[in-house]
């Protein structure tokens, strides 16, 4: 999609904080952390919403996961641990409509964190 954020920060038009970068996935640092730790992995085909997420694809989350496990330990939050979470659609809290999941963790999360 022309006008997504994260389209325009996977095609290189907007500069990130690379993290973790495969051939189908790519995350960087939040620009506005609620953690001292908090990357976004996103998928580098745009998919607007959990939801919309096809059969045939879902072996992209298997790869998002595998991709949290491996910031989790890189980071250094693995053992005392971290927050994953995916915000589906505006109830849910998604604000940029192309899935991405967070990864939060660095200091005691609460149940009110985001």
């Amino acid at each position: 999609m022309k006008d997504c954020i994260f389209c325009k920060i996977v095609r290189g038009e907007i500069p990130c904080s690379k993290v973790l970068e495969t051939e189908r996935i790519l995350a960087f640092n939040d620009i506005h952390p609620v953690a001292p730790v908090h990357a976004l992995i996103v998928p580098k085909e745009h998919i607007p919403t959990f939801m919309d997420l096809p059969e045939d694809k879902m072996d992209i989350l298997v790869e998002m996961h595998r991709a949290a496990q491996r910031i989790a330990r890189e980071k250094g939050i693995a053992e005392k641990g971290f927050r994953v979470t995916v915000n589906v659609n505006p109830d849910g809290g998604q604000l940029i409509f192309h899935l991405h999941m967070h990864v939060f963790g660095g200091r005691k999360l609460t149940d009110a964190m985001g």
